[in-house]
């Protein structure tokens, strides 16, 4: 891999090529705590926005859902998902996330993962109307994102650490509270239902160990010591969310559209 290259990619990306699979800001355990409120049976038409590498989408298929549809505007990711899960019914659209192509009303359960934070503010609005639109009446919505605190955090220091955010991942992050996360949702017509919250310890080891299995982890170990551009940019990334530990959070919420 070419230095430049591993200069601008996305984080995420990065952390993929190193052999991160799970790449959410709560991590595995609160992923699986979102699907478990989503209870997701074999009546549900599920829509996941952004599955990127596959982890989640192949935790929802153990649920053996009728239906399954992967919407990402990453066409390489698109490909991959296709290869990865052409045993299943699994279906994978190279769309954006805010312009589907599905019909109204024809999904019960939608949900994104660490894919609306990386998104401007009238984009995020954009992508939550979208998943109203097309979720039927009773339908549920889950999010799993970055998220600041504490509430009320002031605005010169979230945008602070925004923009430190966007310049080591090189992805555009804009978290917000979980509260204004609410609002997002509130303010397209969804009601609450679950919010919960559990501390972003992505590159932390014993997350990573959690995640990943202890063999994953010496996997990601080796190979940042096999590429020091790769380990030199993750260790960035580690120090801010190091440097921001008492300001980051994940969250997940539940949502319904009436």
């Amino acid at each position: 891999m070419r230095a430049g290259s591993i200069e601008k990619m996305s984080g995420h990306w990065l952390l993929a090529k190193i052999g991160k699979k799970v790449l959410r800001p709560g991590g595995k355990d609160l992923t699986l705590k979102m699907l478990e409120l989503l209870a997701i049976n074999k009546k549900d038409q599920v829509t996941e926005f952004a599955p990127g590498l596959g982890f989640t989408a192949g935790k929802i298929m153990e649920y053996e859902p009728e239906t399954y549809t992967g919407i990402d505007a990453d066409e390489e990711a698109v490909e991959l998902l296709k290869r990865k899960f052409s045993e299943t019914k699994a279906v994978f659209q190279n769309d954006h996330a805010a312009q589907t192509r599905l019909n109204d009303n024809s999904q019960t359960k939608v949900l994104g993962e660490a894919m609306l934070t990386m998104q401007a503010d009238h984009r995020k609005s954009e992508i939550v109307k979208e998943a109203y639109r097309i979720l039927k009446p009773g339908g549920l919505y889950a999010i799993h994102e970055l998220a600041l605190m504490p509430e009320g955090l002031d605005e010169s220091i979230k945008a602070h650490i925004q923009r430190e955010l966007a310049e080591v991942i090189k992805v555009n992050a804009r978290p917000l509270t979980p509260d204004e996360w609410k609002k997002v949702l509130e303010k397209e017509s969804f009601s609450m239902l679950n919010v919960e919250t559990a501390p972003m310890h992505l590159l932390e080891p014993k997350r990573i160990i959690s995640d990943e299995g202890f063999l994953g982890f010496l996997n990601i170990a080796k190979n940042m010591v096999l590429h020091p551009g790769i380990r030199e940019r993750v260790l960035k990334m580690k120090n801010i969310f190091t440097k921001y530990n008492k300001n980051l959070c994940a969250v997940i919420i539940i949502a319904r559209k009436d």
